[in-house]
């Protein structure tokens, strides 16, 4: 039996044990989830997965990675804090990651941790397709502009540094009013404004990374730098770079019940549009239930190369 353990159990990972329910029904999967509290748990249905309480730690604090030895994949959907605080832990013990806090990466020590291995870090499209068709551009080097505009409804945009005449502007938004912008910039700066809201962004930038040298060595036998040019390109440095790259639009929209997303992307393979609305999760109405069913196709393509 495989044993999988779930990092969080909000309404992304309920959704999650709830997609997985062929596997524990026919008991090849064992699945556990690990909570902050669980007491606050003992209402919602736990969908088959055993919940149980985490070891207390402080913010400075890291966990053991002989915290994960006992599970043969970790999936995260517990939020880019606890991403950063776990995942590093779980890549190395040598276990495979499937990230879902995708926004994690966005903060260049922990995108470090998470691609140093041993263990391989999986990262999913959260609530958006289309992305095989640009990484595939990105790694010929054929795109030159990748934009992503995503609206969501008014009132959940609303955060605490915002001043009360920025929040009640947004309490005050009505349908008729149309899209109000609240931020462009690329997703690193929008990480940190709106963490719950712009994990696609940093997904996107993930997706058109480009290739590392590594990579391309191990494909082709040689080397995609000369030796006289550039210094080896790893997934982080690309994926730097690719957050500065890509730029982000996000507008607010009273009485939107999807998210609706609008990726543009161009170079010399071509133009590329995709616009994405996706229904609400049935765990909760303001997640999309996209996510969802990203993470569990994700973990289970993980679990059928093990």
């Amino acid at each position: 039996m495989t044993s999988v353990l779930l990092l969080g159990f909000g309404a992304i990972g309920r959704h999650v044990a709830q997609l997985l329910s062929p596997e524990l029904g026919a008991g090849t999967l064992r699945l556990t989830a690990l909570v902050s509290d669980r007491t606050k748990h003992a209402d919602p249905p736990d969908h088959g997965a055993e919940v149980v309480d985490r070891p207390t730690l402080t913010d400075r604090q890291t966990p053991s990675p002989r915290m994960f030895s006992d599970f043969d994949a970790i999936v995260e959907c517990a939020g880019v804090p606890a991403a950063a605080q776990l995942g590093p832990a779980a890549i190395a013990a040598g276990r495979p990651l499937v990230l879902t806090s995708v926004g994690a990466l966005a903060e260049p020590e922990t995108r470090a941790s998470l691609l140093a291995g041993p263990g391989r870090l999986h990262v999913t499209n959260v609530a958006i397709g289309g992305l095989d068709v640009l990484e595939a551009a990105a790694q010929a080097d054929g795109l030159d502009s990748v934009d992503i505009t995503t609206s969501k409804e008014a009132s959940g945009l609303i955060r605490p540094w915002m001043s009360e005449t920025e929040a009640e502007r947004l309490r005050d938004l009505r349908p008729e009013d149309g899209p109000l912008t609240v931020f462009t910039g690329n997703p690193a700066e929008a990480i940190e404004k709106f963490p719950a809201n712009v994990n696609i962004a940093v997904a996107l930038a993930w997706a058109t990374r480009g290739l590392s040298t590594a990579a391309s060595t191990s494909a082709s036998g040689t080397s995609a730098a000369s030796t006289d040019c550039a210094a080896e390109r790893t997934d982080a440095d690309l994926l730097g770079a690719s957050l500065n790259r890509v730029q982000v639009e996000l507008q607010a929209v009273a009485g939107q019940t999807q998210s609706a997303h609008r990726i543009r992307a161009s170079g010399s393979a071509g133009e590329f549009s995709f616009d994405i609305r996706s229904s609400p999760s049935p765990e909760n109405p303001a997640t999309s239930g996209l996510t969802a069913l990203s993470v569990t196709r994700t973990l289970r393509t993980v679990l059928a190369q093990m």
